[in-house]
């Protein structure tokens, strides 16, 4: 579906993405993280035909550069800095429906689930929104258009409690029918979202890592880790995982395939403080 092959993209020299290449298939929900500046956002506006860049993307073997319209009518996608559009946000919804032929309220009916009152706002300018608004509406044009691929950047942004926990539930019924690219600073939040962790650094993929969609049955992984000295948020959270201390500083446990990504997640908090840390399938 997805194909990046041996993609590099510079800024003034400096070069952001170096020699990247991923697929991506059907059926695949793929978490980007990595820290500010890794090149996450600038893999998604590659792939969505917007940077040149050295390389080759396809999409459903299409480049996004040369067809950008064919591909950009099976992406729904929610950008990390919402777009300064003048459009009127009624005219914005009928556009977006009518790019790839889906139904406008469907677009307003997800867009109210997150609790924005669309009809007050129909006539107001998208750019004159606040943040949250304008993100709850980019979530619902790119949750109900008729595209078989989201890309989303940082999508529960500038959202209160209440709407992100109905952002994630809508995402988890519609990824049934779409792959998804979600990036993110919060691999924990992302967890019961996706069975790939695809990890950036410095423009290069450092960690790709396939967590398996059906679980039972699936076996346990133990976990040796050590530590610099003892800190006790740390050993409060390990012994609630049921680790035990073999020696000082180290630490051994066992994970369930359905716990593995929840639990680098949550251990990801505490990365100054280890210094070895491995995982093997038993």
């Amino acid at each position: 579906m997805i194909n990046i092959e041996q993609v590099s993209k510079c800024f003034k020299r400096h070069a952001v993405l170096d020699n990247i290449t991923l697929q991506i298939q059907l059926g695949e929900h793929v978490a980007l993280v990595g820290s500010n500046g890794a090149g996450k956002t600038t893999l998604i506006r590659c792939l969505l035909g917007e940077y040149c860049y050295q390389g080759t993307i396809t999409v459903g073997g299409l480049n996004p550069r040369t067809h950008r319209q064919t591909v950009l009518t099976r992406v729904g996608f929610v950008p990390q800095l919402p777009p300064p559009l003048k459009m009127p946000v009624g005219q914005l919804i009928q556009f977006a429906a009518g790019v790839c032929h889906s139904d406008p309220q469907r677009i307003i009916d997800l867009t109210q689930q997150l609790g924005l009152e669309l009809p007050p706002l129909l006539h107001r300018p998208f750019v004159k929104l606040s943040g949250g608004q304008k993100q709850k509406l980019l979530i619902g044009i790119a949750l109900g258009r008729d595209s078989d691929i989201l890309v989303l950047d940082e999508p529960a942004a500038n959202l209160d409690p209440a709407a992100r926990r109905i952002f994630f539930e809508l995402l988890v019924a519609r990824q049934q029918q779409a792959i998804t690219l979600i990036s993110s600073h919060r691999l924990d939040e992302l967890a019961r979202l996706v069975n790939r962790v695809v990890e950036l650094d410095s423009g290069k993929i450092v960690l790709d890592d396939r967590v398996a969609d059906q679980l039972e049955g699936m076996p346990e992984w133990l976990c040796h880790l050590t530590v610099r000295y003892p800190e006790p948020a740390l050993t409060t959270l390990l012994t609630h995982w049921q680790f035990e201390e073999t020696n000082p500083g180290s630490w051994r446990g066992a994970i369930t395939s359905a716990d593995r990504l929840r639990f680098l997640a949550v251990l990801s908090r505490y990365a100054g403080l280890l210094t070895q840390v491995s995982l093997t399938e038993r």
